[in-house]
């Protein structure tokens, strides 16, 4: 019965992980399960040279050195133990708790079970990590956009897309062609940026906008992306408006809500923490952003917004009991 290609690299592996020699290719292909499949030299060498390839890709540390034997010397393979096995995790409970919560911030089937992956793995090696520590807000990022799971395995593989994609209106309807940077959430809403090659400029796109299947185009790693590439500050530059910003107070807590703090200015000290004004350029979603910080933030004004925030609170703390 033939052997799947996994199990053949897991046990290519766990082989060139159990020698503190190096193995020639003939001696991995005469102990290694899979490959007396191949038929002639020349096939077994090309599913060989894959297999490396592969391991190279998944980050195995696959050292190449000289073994000599009776006929002279030749090169060899094996997996060094030091480089391959992974460090002790030692989290403290703060550090624990921030990856549980992290964990329930996806909602989406693509990432969901990686993210449940991760976690096994983690208490595995000893990690107490508790995904049913109740949290004031519960975070989300939705990721409902057929569009998503293309779009992010292009970034991935640093394979250039195509796609058609509707301008906000009265834009019509165009294909573009992208070099995928990255996929951003930003205000509750999905992003792609990346290099528009009609356009021969950065981009962001709409997830929700991009119209039918998402085609790749050429051969993955045909593109790299710029050093110092701050995918958030591109998003956050484009979508802002600057013509559209509503002021507002807030009380934060002392050296707390530190996204709050980064966009406001601390006017006074008060009740062990600090008084920010920050101009608020999406007042109609930023209910919803403050409340994301619990008890460490109150809106003191406008008291409109206050009202949102604490009713939003409060719709959290209901559903919670």
């Amino acid at each position: 019965m033939a052997i799947a290609r996994a199990e053949r690299l897991v046990n290519l592996v766990l082989c060139l992980l159990s020698t503190r020699q190096y193995l020639t290719a003939e001696r991995i292909r005469a102990i290694v399960p899979g490959y007396h499949e191949a038929p002639t030299d020349e096939a077994f060498f090309r599913m060989f040279e894959r297999d490396k390839s592969e391991l190279r890709d998944l980050g195995v540390p696959l050292e190449t050195g000289r073994q000599t034997n009776a006929e002279g010397a030749e090169d060899g393979y094996r997996i060094a133990r030091r480089d391959y096995e992974l460090g002790d995790i030692d989290l403290e409970p703060d550090e624990a708790a921030a990856v549980a919560l992290a964990a329930r911030l996806w909602d989406s089937p693509q990432l969901t079970g990686a993210v449940h992956g991760a976690l096994i793995k983690l208490r595995a090696a000893g990690v107490d990590v508790d995904q049913d520590t109740p949290a004031t807000v519960e975070p989300k990022v939705r990721a409902n956009e057929p569009a998503f799971p293309p779009l992010l395995a292009a970034v991935q593989a640093g394979q250039v897309v195509a796609f058609d994609y509707r301008k906000p209106p009265p834009g019509g309807q165009k294909e573009r062609t992208v070099e995928p940077w990255g996929v951003v959430a930003w205000r509750g809403k999905w992003y792609l940026v990346g290099w528009d090659r009609e356009r021969n400029d950065t981009r962001c796109f709409r997830l929700s906008r991009v119209v039918g299947t998402v085609r790749t185009v050429g051969k993955p790693g045909a593109f790299t992306v710029p050093d110092g590439t701050d995918l958030m500050s591109l998003i956050a530059r484009t979508q802002a408006d600057p013509h559209h910003t509503a002021p507002a107070r807030i009380w934060v807590a002392k050296d707390r809500a530190q996204g709050v703090r980064r966009h406001a200015k601390v006017v006074e000290e008060r009740d062990g923490g600090d008084v920010v004004e920050i101009d608020l350029k999406f007042p109609d979603s930023a209910a919803k952003w403050l409340a994301g910080f619990g008890p460490d933030v109150v809106v003191l004004e406008p008291e409109v917004l206050a009202k949102s925030v604490r009713d939003r609170l409060q719709g959290a703390l209901e559903g919670a009991r």
